[in-house]
């Protein structure tokens, strides 16, 4: 049976603006850019300004005493409970978070792009119209290109594209063509291109080479042992084959100098062709003392856009003709001008978040950003930043998140300073990156036809103090990307 009944319960509930700073903290600076202009081109309350001062034209002085008479009259305009249009009108439009050594900034500000450049794909296509003038060959040729993944394989094969072919275009064609176009690809640049597994690849780069000794032989072991050859069995491949260890070594040495992935020469993956790493952050060492700055070189400043104040103004002056149109009218102004402020707003307190976190992380791991030393980051986790700053700590995750430091070593992820602890034989605690930085040694330096196991790791990293585990030890190792012994063996 249905009832109506009221009930009081308590909600937590993030307003508009809280909503809004969160979103803008954890977007990174390129992208801030982006959304600053869109809400920009949303609100005609809010615009961009080179010089925030003195952008609405003449002294601020004169532009004072200009408001000064209207401010009882702004006080009598009933919106609401809300009552806060000079707020609009004060010296608070001008944004302080505007940096004041822009030029010294941008001067500073080194981001890693891609350039601009042609896809495989077009690539391929340009050689096409110099290998080819015959109409279905060329047309069946471009539909195969359009196939061939990043990595530069034509993972389909001829009959399944034969019947795609010719229902996307209408065009009845034989498997024959198809195979001819796959034939005509694979002899373009990149050597390898168009292969259907790494072994077609491999084959397809030894073919365009000079027929020595070493070449045959890497042939053969690819062509007849490629299993083994993945697995690093040279002592299977030797036995099955009858080669010397002499000639493995040798074929060995040229099969490392193929390309397994020959599209990536070419920026295929990339939306848009380009890509760009800008540093949220720069630390700079001046003889001992870091120097902790936002890069806020593309940001442009924010402004509330005088006229849009002007209309209310005009509309509290005019008390004898405040119909309902204009009462509407001014009703979104205000609206507009509400959403204006709040955005600056979550500006401001999206850099003074930052910069109290990057301060703190700096604080945190000075000796690192000192010595450029992985083994001196300390262990830090986001709840030891977050009761530093006193912020929560999801919103240190937030400022963590796709953002970068640039620094005198390079340009490292905010993330890349948090470590988890690890304690010593002797009660010392240290960061898991150094554990991995000497296990990196370790593996750098071993005996390439020793080399040495994860029991091994096990036992070097305890006679330097470092008690952990042999899975612990093999965790670590597939984090830094090596292999197990075995395939680390080299003859």
């Amino acid at each position: 049976m249905l009832q109506q009944k009221l009930q009081l319960k308590l909600l937590t509930k993030l307003s508009p603006q809280q909503i809004q700073t969160i979103k803008l903290l954890e977007i990174p600076t390129l992208e801030l850019e982006e959304r600053i202009r869109q809400e920009v081109e949303e609100n005609p309350a809010l615009e961009i300004t080179d010089d925030p001062i003195t952008s609405n034209g003449g002294d601020t002085h004169e532009k004072e005493e200009e408001r000064e008479g209207g401010d009882d009259e702004f006080d009598k305009v009933d919106f609401g409970d809300d009552n806060y249009i000079n707020d609009y009108k004060t010296e608070d439009d001008v944004p302080e978070y505007a940096l004041e050594e822009r030029s010294k900034q941008e001067a500073r500000m080194e981001g890693l792009s891609y350039l601009n450049g042609e896809t495989l794909q077009e690539h391929l296509l340009d050689q096409l119209r110099l290998r080819t003038t015959r109409k279905e060959l060329r047309e069946v040729a471009e539909y195969v290109i359009g196939n061939i993944d990043e990595y530069g394989y034509l993972r389909r094969t001829a009959e399944s594209m034969v019947d795609d072919y010719s229902f996307q275009t209408g065009k009845i064609i034989r498997e024959s063509v198809v195979e001819q176009a796959i034939n005509l690809i694979k002899s373009f640049d990149p050597a390898g291109v168009g292969a259907n597994s790494l072994e077609e690849c491999l084959l397809l780069q030894l073919e365009r080479k000079s027929p020595t000794p070493s070449i045959k032989t890497a042939m053969l072991i690819i062509s007849k042992a490629f299993v083994d050859l993945s697995q690093k069995r040279y002592d299977h491949i030797i036995k099955d084959l009858g080669i010397s260890e002499k000639e493995i070594k040798a074929a060995i040495t040229e099969i490392i100098k193929l390309n397994p992935k020959p599209g990536n020469s070419w920026d295929n993956s990339i939306s848009g062709n380009n890509i760009q790493i800008t540093p949220d952050f720069i630390v700079e060492n001046d003889n001992g003392e870091l120097i902790v700055s936002l890069n806020q070189g593309p940001i442009p400043e924010l402004n509330i856009n005088k006229n849009f104040a002007d209309m209310l103004d005009e509309y509290s002056n005019n008390k004898n003709n405040q119909s309902k149109e204009m009462k509407e009218a001014a009703i979104f102004v205000k609206q507009k001008l509400d959403s204006a402020k709040w955005f600056i707003s979550s500006i401001k307190q999206r850099q003074e978040t930052l910069q109290s976190v990057i301060h703190a992380l700096v604080e945190a791991q000075k000796d690192f950003f000192l010595s450029g030393d992985e083994t001196k980051l300390k262990p830090l986790i986001l709840k030891d930043i977050a009761d530093k700053t006193g912020y929560d700590v999801s919103t240190i995750s937030r400022v963590s998140n796709s953002k970068y430091v640039q620094t005198q070593f390079g340009i490292f992820p905010i993330k890349y300073l948090f470590t988890d602890a690890l304690q010593t034989n002797d009660g010392d605690v240290i960061s898991t990156k150094g554990i991995k930085t000497i296990l990196e040694e370790c593996i750098n330096n071993e005996d390439k036809k020793n080399p040495l196991t994860d029991d091994r790791l096990m036992e070097i990293l305890a006679a330097k103090g470092y008690t952990i585990a042999r899975r612990t030890v093999a965790k670590y190792r597939e984090q830094l990307n090596f292999p197990v012994a075995r395939l680390r063996k080299e003859l």
